[in-house]
């Protein structure tokens, strides 16, 4: 459940996100919402109900080691179609999946950074590229984890040991849906927290991690809700592969 999967994913690759959402292990008290249950079992099916909702919309923030941070607040579905924005430091774009594509819309300084592995890269083509829509390339390693809905919800259970050994909470309120915390200490101190939705399905409402080298959180929220982006103006928009290739010519 540790919120910086969305940093370094975030930071790594400019635009592709991966949440982490643990499950845990003691038995809880009197609490009612879920009463006789374990947290193993309360955050197995809270990955579950996640899973096979249709949609939802993200929204997270978190602090890289070196003090910058990155952001991210996407609606998403589970044929890809999402919408929202992605952030890194000071700079943000506007991302958009449609039709089996991905568009990205940032400013030249956004760019910059999204391109500062290829420096000769970024001084040619950031400029060009500026509050332009760019049409990324298909199946682009860099992209492909912003607008997949299951592949977040797959990131949940990439290490079995985060989910193991947390404790239920007390009740609390998400965006004013009631949730039921879960909680666990991290091998660095850090405090990893997961609220899970006491009424209807057992969504995730948000996770959490205080302390530590990458505190932040991410919320959940718009479950099911449609998603329908628009595909950008073919007068506005600009095709990185072909702009690459110019490059390269």
């Amino acid at each position: 459940m540790r919120t910086s999967k969305v940093a370094t994913a975030v930071a790594t690759a400019s635009v592709s996100v991966a949440l982490l959402a643990g499950c845990g292990g003691e038995s809880g008290g009197e609490s009612k919402p879920f009463e006789g249950q374990s947290a193993d079992d309360i955050a197995a099916k809270a990955v579950e109900a996640t899973r096979q909702a249709k949609s939802m919309h993200v929204k997270g923030d978190n602090r890289l080691e070196d003090g910058s941070s990155v952001t991210i607040d996407v609606s998403v579905d589970q044929e890809k179609n999402c919408q929202g924005t992605i952030g890194t430091g000071e700079s943000t774009a506007e991302v958009r999946h449609t039709e089996a594509s991905l568009y990205l819309r940032g400013d030249e300084q956004y760019w910059q950074n999204a391109l500062k592995q290829q420096p000769d890269a970024a001084r040619k083509m950031a400029p060009k590229l500026q509050d332009k829509w760019v049409k990324m390339p298909a199946n682009d390693a860099a992209t492909t984890g912003v607008c997949d809905k299951q592949g977040f919800i797959s990131a949940m259970d990439e290490d079995k040991s985060e989910r193991q050994g947390m404790k239920r909470g007390d009740t609390t309120e998400v965006d004013g849906e009631e949730a039921l915390k879960l909680t666990k200490k991290g091998s660095a101190g850090e405090t990893l927290a997961l609220y899970v939705a006491t009424e209807g399905e057992p969504y995730i409402l948000k996770t959490t991690t205080e302390g530590g080298k990458n505190p932040g959180s991410v919320t959940f929220s718009d479950y099911n809700k449609p998603v329908s982006p628009e595909q950008p103006p073919a007068d506005q928009t600009v095709d990185m592969k072909e702009l690459a290739g110019e490059q390269q010519a």
